[in-house]
């Protein structure tokens, strides 16, 4: 099922977290900021940054406890490529009726399983980097014996950081990360775009990369906030013929920002699947 879980989604009653890095980090902060009590949570990282060792004392938090008991949920935040070796520690915390979230990029569902043999339910989610501040968006996917009540739990542990929005599969997972998990880089291209065309018609180079900032961000945040459509705000501030009209008579081209942005999404989807094979 596609779009957010239903029903009352409800955090665990106990939770291991494995990776309190960047995103392992956000994640922690923001369960704690929704009222999840630190005495529910185990933190596993062998170098955890001063301020997260910080964080967990002040909540309560377990920091590399010497012998969790086996959650109701566990959450994979670690390096992708850490996972072979901390499989065999993790396995035995995870029994069939845990629920194991991983935010792992290119491990599947099956890899999970295969490294923690009696897991069953098993949710994979691609959140990107604006989770850090609570905005992220997170596409997850679920395993077939994944129950309702573990997918509500799943989504209130992911919408910590921001939207969630659930996929028919997992292989739409690689659209995902094509999409919205390296979609902030080309956000980000953008503002040094425009701050670099800004140069080229004639103004000074910081005053150029703090009015694009600030566009950008500006523009993000009114997108953000707004209930009309992207296209709707668009034609909003578009006056026939004006200077918005003009620039959009090039950026709307048949050789313009969509079919680029096409191609740029159709490669990074076919990265992430060779990644991911």
């Amino acid at each position: 099922m596609s779009g957010p879980a239903p029903g009352k989604a409800s955090l665990p009653a106990s939770l291991v977290l494995v990776g309190a890095g960047k995103m392992g980090g956000a994640l922690l902060e923001g369960w704690l900021a929704d009222g999840l009590p630190g005495a529910r949570v185990a933190v596993i990282d062998p170098s955890p940054a001063p301020a997260m060792a910080e964080l967990c004392a002040a909540h309560g938090v377990a920091l590399n406890p010497a012998s969790p008991a086996e959650p109701e949920a566990l959450v994979l935040a670690i390096k992708p490529q850490g996972l072979e070796a901390a499989a065999a520690a993790l396995a035995p915390l995870v029994g069939p009726e845990t629920l194991v979230v991983s935010v792992l990029a290119g491990k599947t569902i099956a890899d999970l399983k295969t490294r923690l043999p009696r897991a069953r339910a098993v949710v994979r989610a691609m959140p990107n980097l604006p989770a850090s501040i609570r905005r992220g968006a997170t596409g997850a996917a679920a395993s077939p014996e994944t129950r309702e009540e573990q997918r509500r739990t799943a989504h209130a542990l992911l919408a910590g950081v921001g939207l969630v929005e659930w996929l028919e599969g997992e292989e739409l997972i690689d659209a995902v990360t094509a999409v919205s998990g390296s979609g902030p880089a080309y956000v980000f291209l953008l503002a040094e775009a425009l701050a670099a065309a800004g140069v080229a018609a004639g103004l000074p180079a910081e005053v150029a990369g703090r009015l694009a900032r600030q566009t950008v961000a500006g523009a993000g945040e009114l997108l953000g906030q707004s209930p009309e459509e992207a296209a709707t705000l668009r034609r909003n501030v578009t006056s026939p013929g004006g200077t918005t009209a003009a620039a959009l008579g090039v950026l709307m081209a048949a050789d313009g920002l969509e079919p680029l942005m096409r191609d740029a999404v159709a490669a990074a989807k076919r990265r992430a699947e060779e990644l991911a094979g």
